[in-house]
């Protein structure tokens, strides 16, 4: 059987994708080229799916969400804030694999922020 690789995209609309596109830039740090092209960092990927009603994903109308690895969360949030970013105050510690925070994109879209184990 043929399998997949690993995660070869990630696209979503925007009612400005310029400034869109620039918020993941300056915000996340997120160095993608002029065609979107971005070489990330080897390491973990979660797939994993959840029960319709969830509210873990953000809004209702928010069918998926992207998450990032980030090296140290605290520092990522607090650079996050300082930028005037929509960050959730909660944070999640989960044994043996790391932590989560959570920030919102200013097209209403909840990013996962994962620092694992």
């Amino acid at each position: 059987m043929e399998r997949v690789l690993g995660i070869g995209g990630y696209f979503m609309r925007a009612s400005d994708p310029a400034a869109l596109g620039a918020w993941y830039r300056e915000c996340l740090g997120l160095d993608a080229d002029e065609n979107g092209l971005w070489h990330q960092g080897a390491g973990p990927t979660v797939f994993a799916t959840f029960e319709s009603e969830t509210d873990y994903l953000g809004s209702r109308a928010q069918h998926t969400m992207l998450n990032f690895r980030v090296r140290d969360l605290d520092a990522m949030l607090a650079q996050l804030r300082a930028k005037g970013a929509d960050v959730a105050t909660e944070t999640q510690d989960m044994a043996g694999v790391g932590r989560f925070g959570w920030v919102t994109d200013p097209e209403g879209n909840r990013v996962e922020l994962w620092q694992p184990a």
